[in-house]
């Protein structure tokens, strides 16, 4: 019988024989950046791939450009859970290295299918999700209200960064806009029959910008003016503010909110207007924040660091800059990692610096050490039913917080 760690040595070595391919996959994807929902070359070039590989795939999974890739020794064991991403970023490609993020799931899903057809037990079933439209679509969130991770076990991804970290940062986020009507008039000749609606949006900037200084650490708020009038002789009738709002935790948000919108509402007053104020939603939901699952991340980063990377320390990790993902919604329902592997830039992400340094073959490396790390914690899983069970006890422990 094979021993966990001689299947991660067979993992290991099938991703190794599968990196001219790996690559080939992340530059097409790199060379090739669309939007969300958009991702047409990208679902085909990985879908051919997988049934190639020996995958039953099925192709538009509940949305057009998603994709469900389902190797199996046995249905009725644990379900495993690998995630890719592939949409790019408008203007600028991807600059949140997706082309990586799509390699890492392939390569781990390969590893791990070697794995599955050299054990002498039934290791269960590993599925593959691709997750279009995580730049601001909310993919994954359809794709869970369509029923996609209701019989997943566990499940997982990575992401590059210019860090290492195991417990990302990544926190709740929600979009707001606040459209106010006033009444248009000639600025120069009848100012006083003008009610300005540019006003009131400047006014809500202000106030929401003084209201920084008393948020809890940890909340953010940014947003712009996305409509400020089309003449300076004209009063501007309409305006528009759109903001993101963030928060640690989904117990915060709502607090968060009433103040932002006790802004908005505040500036329509002072100022004449009335105002309209839209919390967007995806499916009911918003973005929520990504719940690591401790014993799944103690795993990965002791898988990690057989390949030569030791992680920072827990509370290092969590001083570093924060995000969201609709990859925190998945971590509300079943146990999860999302580790950041650094690649080789002191760039931010969703920069065009950033997307230069997801090109690289450096970055291509960091990603096959972030797949095989993947591949090897499943194993782990796996190959143990009592890790299991106590991976999801914690995570019903996590839920009850």
């Amino acid at each position: 019988m094979a021993s966990p760690q001689e299947l991660k040595a067979i993992a290991v070595q099938s991703i190794d024989k599968e990196e001219s391919n790996l690559l080939m996959i992340n530059r097409e994807i790199l060379n090739n950046p669309e939007l969300k929902y958009e991702e047409f070359k990208a679902h085909q070039l990985l879908t051919d791939f997988f049934e190639k590989a020996g995958f039953h795939v099925d192709r538009s999974y509940t949305l057009p450009t998603a994709f469900r890739a389902v190797y199996s020794s046995n249905d009725q064991g644990p379900k495993a859970c690998v995630i890719c991403e592939y949409d790019a970023l408008p203007g600028i490609g991807h600059a949140c290295g997706h082309n990586l993020i799509a390699e890492a799931g392939v390569a781990a899903a390969l590893g791990i299918k070697a794995a599955m057809e050299a054990s002498d037990i039934n290791l269960g079933q590993l599925i593959v999700y691709g997750t279009p439209a995580e730049e601001g679509g909310g993919g994954k969130i359809k794709m869970i209200h369509s029923g996609c991770f209701k019989d997943i076990d566990f499940a997982m991804m990575v992401h590059p960064f210019p860090f290492d970290a195991t417990y990302g940062n990544l926190i709740c986020l929600q979009r707001v806009t606040a459209t106010y009507h006033g009444k248009s008039s000639h600025a120069a000749a009848f100012p006083w029959e003008g009610v300005n609606a540019l006003d009131a949006a400047v006014h809500a900037y202000t106030a929401l910008s003084l209201m920084r200084q008393q948020m809890k650490s940890g909340w953010k708020i940014h947003g712009i003016i996305a409509e400020g009038g089309t003449m300076p002789n004209i009063i501007p009738a309409t305006s528009k503010l759109d903001y993101f709002i963030r928060a640690p935790l989904m117990r915060d948000m709502q607090e968060l909110q009433d103040k932002c919108e006790a802004c908005f509402r505040g500036a329509a007053e002072a100022t004449g207007c009335t105002v309209d104020i839209a919390f967007e939603r995806i499916e009911g939901d918003y973005f929520q924040d990504v719940i690591t699952n401790p014993i799944m991340a103690d795993l990965y980063e002791k898988n990690v660091a057989t390949l030569g990377l030791v992680m920072p320390s827990r509370a290092e990790q969590l001083t570093f800059p924060s995000g969201s993902t609709d990859m925190g919604n998945v971590s509300h329902i079943l146990p999860t990692i999302h580790p950041f592997y650094a690649i080789d830039t002191e760039a931010a992400n969703h920069t065009p610096e950033f997307t230069k340094a997801s090109s690289t073959m450096q970055a291509h490396q960091q990603t096959i050490i972030a797949a095989k790390t993947m591949a090897m914690t499943t194993i782990d899983i796996l190959t143990d039913y009592n890790l299991l069970e106590s991976i999801k006890l914690q995570f019903n422990a996590q839920k009850s917080l």
